[in-house]
């Protein structure tokens, strides 16, 4: 039997936009996957869309209400709801390319049976097939996301597809009362343990919307702060040069002001970064200045 693939798709009134990624799936080349679909408390009436598609019966879709708590609870659900081998965020404004879900599980094939992949990663594109971010030459790259992301500093965006059974170890954390926390909090996790397998070639188009996530991105840390904190002070901990520890330090002070958290715990949470911060002003003295630019 072929390898059945989750595509999953959180939705937030986006009843006017998703009928090009659903056009996109039943455009497929590979035709063995489930669409599940959590709506994250929508009062837009997208439930109506999704039902219109279901009657149609033309694809698996499974749709699935939470009340509203963000993305990353939203992917915690689908992903304890899944049944396919491999899990694939689509978000409801982008859309596919044809032949997308098929190259996703010719290049599986390779790590299928490696335990130390999590997954694979193929590009993604504007509507006009130029990379988002710069091209790169190479086809085939064995790495982690750490080494790839943050050392490495390969620009440009990327569609991840998991193992399914990976990602369950990885669910997100769960902090009361904020809605937003960015997938980098998952991805360096699984990154520490484990390899993916990019390939460069474009699967995924991307619409960049004025309302989405990605353009509000530092507004909505500042309003989940704890998220925000914890992301940072875990991407100081990682095996990565000096001065991205250090930016992450930076970064980690941005957005703790608007952190309730005593100023202790907050303290707590980065004590171990000191010795190497004093250690780098030290040895760096002329590059000091340079700290307060590189934090974004």
């Amino acid at each position: 039997m072929k390898d059945l693939v989750t595509v999953f798709t959180p939705v937030y009134n986006r009843k006017n936009l998703i009928g090009n990624l659903y056009q996109s799936l039943l455009s497929q080349t590979y035709k063995n996957f489930e669409w599940i679909i959590v709506d994250d408390g929508s009062t837009d009436d997208i439930d109506e869309i999704i039902k219109s598609y279901q009657n149609e019966d033309r694809i698996l879709i499974r749709f699935i209400k939470q009340e509203n708590g963000g993305k990353h609870r939203a992917i915690n659900n689908g992903v304890l709801h899944a049944k396919g081998e491999l899990f694939y965020i689509v978000d409801s404004d982008d859309y596919l390319t044809k032949d997308s879900i098929e190259r996703i599980v010719f290049h599986y094939q390779y790590i299928k049976n490696n335990d130390k992949f999590a997954g694979v990663c193929g590009m993604k594109c504007f509507p006009d097939g130029s990379r988002i971010g710069k091209e790169v030459t190479w086809k085939i790259l064995k790495d982690s996301w750490i080494n790839y992301w943050i050392i490495k500093n390969i620009k440009g965006d990327v569609a991840f597809v998991f193992k399914t059974s990976v990602l369950r170890n990885y669910l997100f954390d769960d902090i009361p009362g904020e809605k937003f926390c960015a997938e980098s909090l998952v991805l360096n996790r699984i990154g520490k343990n484990y390899l993916m397998l990019f390939f460069n070639e474009k699967i995924y188009i991307a619409e960049y919307l004025s309302d989405g996530l990605s353009v509000s991105s530092i507004k909505n840390r500042m309003n989940s702060p704890n998220y925000a904190m914890r992301i940072y002070s875990e991407m100081a901990s990682l095996d990565i040069p000096y001065l991205k520890k250090i930016k992450a330090h930076i970064n980690y002070w941005r957005f703790a002001p608007c952190s309730k958290l005593k100023m202790k715990n907050k303290i707590k949470q980065v004590k171990y970064l000191q010795p190497i911060i004093t250690q780098y002003f030290i040895d760096n003295k002329s590059e000091i200045w340079l700290l307060f630019l590189i934090a974004h």
